[in-house]
């Protein structure tokens, strides 16, 4: 008896619904307990343990914290992966922020999470799988917040990974060869409202790890016998904004250092001082350019005051590009789910994500979700509306899932046989080893 796919994806709907309060609950629970990239262990165990009470058997640890499960369908066919993340950021002024790390999840990650389980909860426990082809992989992906460089500096040294990512990592480790296309949900700034917004693009950038080195003298005493490197930082400050009017609007360019150590005591002339930034760019070339004059302008900061620059190249995202035909698919759920007055689509966003990297192998989508007050990563952020937060976008994505993967997955098919990937897995590799490599024009 043939099913339509309204029919399959009211059965996915129908077990949310019914499971509605379990998914908000897993939200709430990881909300309550954020933890710091590659650090997510308590996280990352509770997402296997869901994926557990659904008969499927994850694999975890990957790329330190990571979690996959894959489900065979009813049929040979292209594999679809559902993705979340697993981290927090830091904002300590979050009234819910854990004590000592200054961890939540004013990013929304938990949301993301609860939404990929919940997805797998309406296409597993209908029974719609049965009716799909291919594979569904559920995916809960470490360290997407580009956070805590030092740290995760030391873990690279130590061997224990290579890039600074979640993603990237499971690339490198060819956690994602096994996928033909992937999706994910993002929730949006500041929107309370049931809504989804789906933007084309969003920045890529390269980070970078800034030291400057002084010299130490007596700040009242003897000030003339010392090298100010905090002076030094500052020029190299006011040379990145010298450069501002240079920036083409098209490219997006966005540079914003922070001083991470500015000295050690008010009375000592500051010898070691230490930044960091992000270059982001609309483009790889852009990113590039722009790189060069902010290493131009840290320089000129250094050599000004007599003191040295280390500069440390850190690899970060790819520019994000949404698969126009997956998220079009997405697109007309919403539309079915909440009504066209709820779905409206965007350019460019001037955020990153290590999506970009992906989006560069296979095609993706990644959607922002309403349900949320408060700009992401501030003080202010929370879940005002969790059926909008998790709930929904559970839908979305299974129903998303259904038109991908019914009828013998002819739609994913489709999208996979037009997609023109602009990298592989080894070429991607190459390009940022090449990148950390130098020099970069």
């Amino acid at each position: 008896m043939r099913v339509t796919l309204q029919e399959l994806k009211r059965q996915a709907c129908e077990t949310i619904d019914a499971r509605a309060q379990e998914i908000v609950d897993i939200g709430e629970t990881i909300f309550r307990q954020a933890e710091l990239g590659f650090k997510e262990t308590r996280t990352a165990a509770l997402v296997a343990s869901k994926l557990r009470e659904l008969g499927l058997e994850p694999r975890t640890g990957i790329a330190l914290t990571g979690v996959k499960a894959a489900m065979a369908l009813g049929e040979d066919g292209p594999s679809l992966g559902i993705m979340g993340e697993l981290d927090a950021v830091v904002c300590h002024d979050h009234p819910d922020a854990v004590p000592g790390t200054g961890a939540v999840h004013a990013c929304g990650h938990h949301a993301q999470l609860a939404a990929m389980l919940g997805a797998a909860v309406g296409l597993a426990g209908s029974g719609v799988v049965r009716r799909l082809a291919g594979r569904l992989v559920f995916i809960a992906v470490p360290a997407e917040e580009f956070v805590e460089l030092e740290y995760r500096q030391r873990l690279r040294q130590e061997g224990k990974i290579e890039f600074l990512s979640g993603k990237q990592e499971f690339i490198r480790l060819g956690e994602f060869a096994d996928l033909d296309l992937c999706m994910m949900v993002h929730v949006d700034s500041d929107c309370p409202e049931p809504k989804v917004t789906l933007p084309e693009s969003s920045n890529g950038f390269v980070a970078k790890a800034i030291r400057y080195h002084g010299r130490e003298a007596h700040a009242g005493a003897a000030p003339h016998l010392g090298i100010n490197a905090l002076n030094a930082a500052m020029l190299g400050i006011m040379g990145i904004h010298a450069q501002r009017e240079t920036f083409r609007d098209e490219d997006m360019i966005r540079v914003h250092p922070i001083i991470t150590r500015g000295g050690d005591l008010v009375n000592i002339v500051p010898a070691d001082v230490r930044m960091e930034t992000y270059v982001r760019g609309r483009s790889w070339e852009a990113m590039l350019e722009a790189s060069n004059k902010v290493n131009r302008a840290l320089q000129a900061g250094a050599m000004a005051i007599g003191a040295e620059v280390e500069v440390t190249e850190i690899p970060g995202y790819l520019p994000l590009e949404n698969d126009s035909r997956l998220t079009q698919t997405f697109a007309a759920n919403a539309a079915l789910l909440l009504g066209e007055d709820r779905v409206v689509t965007a350019g460019a966003m001037g955020g990153s994500t290590d999506m970009g990297d992906l989006s560069r192998l296979m095609p993706v989508t990644h959607p922002m979700i309403g349900g949320c007050e408060g700009p992401i990563h501030t003080r202010t952020f929370r879940v005002v509306d969790p059926n909008a937060a998790y709930v929904v976008p559970a839908k979305l994505l299974a129903m998303t899932a259904v038109d991908l993967l019914a009828e013998g997955a002819a739609l994913a098919r489709e999208i996979v046989r037009d997609f023109r990937a602009p990298l592989n897995r080894e070429s991607y590799l190459a390009m940022w080893r090449d990148f950390l490599a130098g020099p970069h024009g």
